[in-house]
């Protein structure tokens, strides 16, 4: 097969060994046709021309209005981006687009047939519906994979590893170290957090004197890595907190709202009822650096203190040094309870959290920036969609990859090679989940959380290190994942695989 000879020269490089082999340039090869002589007679009819493009498709290719640029060739010419998980296409109707992007133009399609055609120079993936027992396999030289993944860390440990992560060349994460950053994804733009307060200190002072309590906890996804419930209960034993949600419920919605009450949506009497409070407990469902979601925005948006557990980050993104309240800065929920009375009974104090309302308060030049910098939008017609703009980030990154190699090829000794690109574990990176509340040996072995998510993190390490092998032994078969990682376990038992240290949960 193609990658097995040319990965013998990378062995002993050490991290970036296991996959420079990506990144080799095709010297022997010209430019318009790959050799068929060093593939196996089954893998020959995938790099044919007909193999997956007819002359007809490429002719009835629409355009995609995206930037422009001034690259004249013609689709037959241009590199294919695979799409592999096809639900995330950005284009229809059809499976197959022509984009146009600052610097040069693309191919990209979501029909899997192409996998195996020499012009496929990236494959983009979904990171919440990668798995590695589907991986294509085998990998070969000339292709570089992408990865796209915007959602909860707990959607897929297997990229928090760094043998799961480093398998792409390029990222689009909620992490500002990614290639192509979306950190702010659910902040759609600095007038959203300038909205005037949706229901006035009077009015909710009013309420608390009715009976309500300060606090609003709204979750229904209940179980999850962050363990967020755990600290909640605790928190309640202190402070009175109102709970509409399935997880620790002690109010009922409004019978009106029972269906937004897992939503992440706007809604208009969703929004207006839980703006009454003062404080909006916001947990992340997982804790990553750069995560954050509605959960945060939300709150701000609508002139609530959010008290917040996720990003260990966050206050590198808020819009000045006081208009959250962090947990992880209270040293237990009875010292956070403590503090949120008192700015209960303050009016003073607790207006403070919200003069960021006022946009000379805003000092936060990290965030002012980076919503005046990014290239997509939200809900903004006059930007492409985060989607589009990495395809075009891939488009135009992978053709001056293609170029670089091309110059290479022609004049070796004047043109050096194209660098290898591999992503760090800085490109997503989450921790190990811990309990919401005390100490992991302090919980008991049949706890529910125990037995569910650090299994799952660990596990998750096992398929990143088996797909790697598979990965670096060529193998076309990813059914075979479940053997390479017996073959690591046994190893490591026998004290001859060290991927680094592994830390035990008890």
């Amino acid at each position: 097969m193609v990658g097995r000879g040319r990965l013998l020269p990378c062995a002993g490089l050490g991290l970036f060994g296991v996959l420079c082999w990506v990144w080799v340039s095709f010297a022997s090869f010209p430019d318009d046709q790959l050799r068929l002589e060093v593939f196996d007679s089954g893998d020959r009819g995938a790099f044919l021309p007909q193999s997956a493009f007819r002359e007809m498709e490429f002719a009835s290719i629409a355009s995609y209005k995206g930037p422009g640029n001034n690259d004249g060739r013609s689709n037959k010419q241009l590199p294919i981006l695979l799409w592999w998980s096809a639900g995330l296409f950005p284009h229809f109707p059809g499976d197959t687009e022509r984009i146009d992007c600052a610097t040069s133009s693309c191919l990209v399609t979501s029909n899997r047939k192409v996998q195996l055609y020499k012009r496929t120079a990236s494959i983009i993936f979904y990171g919440t519906d990668f798995r590695a027992y589907e991986a294509p396999l085998p990998r070969l030289p000339h292709q570089t994979w992408a990865l796209f993944h915007e959602e909860s860390p707990m959607n897929n440990y297997f990229l928090s590893h760094a043998p799961g992560i480093r398998l792409f060349n390029y990222t689009a994460t909620f992490r500002r170290e990614s290639d192509y950053p979306l950190t702010l994804q659910w902040l759609p733009s600095l007038d959203y957090l300038l909205q005037p307060v949706a229901v006035s200190l009077e009015e909710k002072n009013r309420l608390r004197r009715a009976g309500m309590a300060p606090v609003l906890y709204m979750q229904s996804h209940c179980d999850v890595p962050s363990d967020r419930d755990r600290y909640v209960q605790e928190l309640m034993k202190y402070i009175q907190v109102d709970s509409y949600g399935k997880c620790l419920n002690n109010k009922p919605l409004p019978e009106h709202l029972e269906d937004t009450s897992t939503a992440t949506g706007e809604e208009p009497g969703f929004m207006n009822f839980v703006a009454r409070y003062k404080f909006h407990l916001a947990f992340e469902n997982g804790l990553c650096p750069d995560y954050m979601t509605e959960k945060l925005w939300r709150p701000l948006h609508q002139g609530c203190v959010p008290v917040y557990r996720g990003s260990s980050a966050v206050a590198d993104w808020l819009p000045n040094g006081r208009s959250a309240i962090v947990i992880d800065d209270f040293p237990s929920p009875e010292a956070l309870a403590d503090f949120l009375r008192h700015l209960d009974e303050n009016d003073e104090e607790y207006l403070r959290y919200l003069e960021f309302k006022n946009f000379k308060s805003i000092t936060n030049s990290r965030l002012l920036q980076a919503l005046e910098t990014r290239e997509w939008g939200v809900n903004d017609m006059s930007k492409p969609n985060y989607l589009n703009g990495f395809e075009c980030y891939v488009c135009d990154q992978e053709n001056a990859r293609l170029a670089a190699e091309r110059a290479h090829r022609k004049d070796p000794k004047r043109s050096p090679p194209p660098l290898p690109k591999m992503a760090s574990n800085s490109h997503m990176g989450c921790p190990l989940p811990s309990p919401g509340y005390g100490h992991v040996q302090d919980l008991p072995a049949d706890d529910g959380w125990l037995q569910i998510w650090p299994q799952d993190y660990w596990q998750s390490l096992d398929q990143a290190e088996g797909l790697e092998s598979l990965i670096r032994h060529n193998e076309s078969d990813p059914a075979l994942l479940w053997r390479h990682i017996q073959s690591i376990t046994e190893r490591r038992a026998r004290g001859k695989h060290r991927p680094g240290p592994r830390k035990t949960n008890r």
